[in-house]
């Protein structure tokens, strides 16, 4: 908790309260349908939920944003997203039912009412998003095809519609076909090691007929 409260000092006791109660609930569904690996959950406050937070390092949602969190596994990034943005609408989705039941019931228990969950293949959502959001399930290229024709036309932020994506290393390849996407190094923002190679790349995208 000591990480989430140095870099987001204001948050208010409600959040607070739902950020310390992540550990108990991660712990305890971990325990039962394992989402996170035995060696991360020990540090879930670091490479999960700071983690997931650096994307509101470099954008703020405002109310009524729309979010589809593409490959959420145990509910990062959507589930401390929606703690800290609770008018903003997220839709998390993954094709694994067990993981969507986690997400479900740390959803509940916080009080969640931001959050829907559903066990769905991204190509199948209905529906448009001001951003999609993921870490690292695949890489840039056959995300983008799954998701080119799910971004709002309309534009309500200063950032332009599209994908927040969390991922590490050298991206340089990956990237060499989208000129107009965005890295911002999350060291930048973070002084913990874990983040020295991570970062959050933004692509805008355009609405598709």
């Amino acid at each position: 908790m000591e990480e989430i409260i140095k870099y987001f000092p204001n948050l208010s006791e409600n959040q607070l309260l739902q950020f310390k109660k992540m550990e108990e609930l991660y712990h305890y569904w971990n325990s039962k349908i394992n989402v996170i690996s035995r060696k991360d959950i020990e540090e879930l406050y670091i490479k999960h939920v700071l983690h997931s937070l650096g994307i509101a390092k470099v954008m703020e949602f405002q109310t009524k944003t729309t979010i589809l969190d593409v490959g959420t596994g145990g509910g990062f990034p959507g589930i401390p997203l929606a703690i800290l943005f609770p008018e903003a609408r997220f839709y998390l989705i993954d094709v694994i039912a067990k993981k969507i039941k986690v997400v479900n019931e740390v959803a509940t228990a916080l009080g969640l009412e931001n959050v829907k969950a559903e066990q769905i293949r991204a190509e199948n959502v209905k529906g448009d998003f001001d951003f999609i959001v993921s870490r690292a399930v695949t890489n840039m290229p056959d995300f983008v095809s799954w998701i080119n024709d799910k971004i709002k036309k309309q534009q309500k932020h200063e950032v332009k519609n599209g994908v927040l994506y969390l991922k590490g290393g050298d991206l340089t390849e990956e990237l060499k076909d989208f000129p107009k996407a965005t890295v911002y190094n999350l060291s930048d923002y973070f002084s913990e090691d874990f983040f020295e190679t991570k970062k959050v790349v933004h692509l805008p995208i355009k609405f598709r007929v």
